[in-house]
């Protein structure tokens, strides 16, 4: 008798990029070279490409609960992954749908994600509030890099000891573990800072810099190769360390491609591809 398999499987709710850096394409990428089978709820549609954001078209509420209804209604969901949402309404209905109670168990990994890397405003200023209020509560993991951990925390965070600090009140709000990334500094080596709300005991990750132009969806990546590994039901720290593997990997290896005219893409399929 032939034993059925079943999927480890992860959800994108999350923006488009039509260049397939970031985004839910980006997501998919991801989870695809982790092992698990990538769905995707599409929030807003930036008209984007290597050098910028054009224009954004945020979805109606009304085809984002239906996109997630179907999907949740048919299909068991490992883990969430929650990446641009852009306005407050966006956010309103995605944290209610994913904070009902026959969901709640689901691990959700929220990428809080408001400036695109050519430096286009992705998340509407007024839309922060809910952001905090809504959806940091039921992160499992939340990622911010250095400018939207400043933006969340409401100050600068310019050493170790105030981003420490930010990272500790951020987890007050509600995410079991925050991830505060380091890459926005001109440092030679990456330092990423993890603190868990449960244990109030933290890590720092560092790498060196990768001296790459290719850094374009870094943040999706990321997040979604958390999301993969704690699909796989790993630790969240053995999910969080073999997602800065893999980013940092995929990064050195994109290093050596060019793709369009402005920032280019990592390479999600370096274990796979010569």
């Amino acid at each position: 008798m032939q034993t059925t398999k079943h999927y480890k499987t992860a959800l994108s709710i999350a923006g488009f990029d039509g260049s397939g850096g970031a985004g839910i394409q980006a997501d998919l990428k991801t989870f695809s070279a982790l092992g698990c089978y990538g769905m995707t709820v599409l929030t807003a549609l930036p008209v984007q490409n290597t050098q910028g954001v054009r224009s954004i078209h945020g979805l109606p509420l009304k085809a984002i609960e239906e996109q997630l209804e179907a999907i949740f209604e048919d299909i068991t969901v490992d883990v969430i992954k929650i990446g641009m949402l852009f306005t407050e309404e966006i956010i309103q209905c995605v944290a209610a749908f994913i904070k009902r109670s026959r969901y709640k168990h689901i691990p959700c990994v929220l990428d809080p994600v408001m400036v695109a890397k050519s430096g286009d405003p992705l998340l509407k200023p007024e839309a922060v509030s809910a952001l905090k209020k809504t959806l940091l509560p039921r992160a499992s993991v939340l990622t911010p890099n250095i400018p939207e951990a400043e933006v969340l925390f409401g100050k600068k965070i310019p050493t170790d000891t105030t981003r420490l600090e930010a990272a500790k009140a951020l987890a007050q709000l509600g995410p079991t573990t925050v991830v505060i990334k380091g890459g926005h500094t001109q440092d030679a080596h990456c330092r990423d800072l993890v603190y868990a709300r449960e244990t109030s005991e933290h890590m720092w990750l560092d790498n060196p810099r990768i001296n790459t132009h290719n850094t374009h969806g870094t943040g999706c990546t990321f997040s979604a190769a958390i999301a993969a590994h704690l699909a796989h039901q790993k630790s969240t720290e053995k999910a969080i360390l073999l997602a800065k593997t893999y980013i940092s990997q995929a990064l050195e290896a994109g290093a050596a491609y060019s793709m369009g005219h402005g920032h280019g893409p990592v390479h999600h399929f370096h274990a796979f591809w010569s």
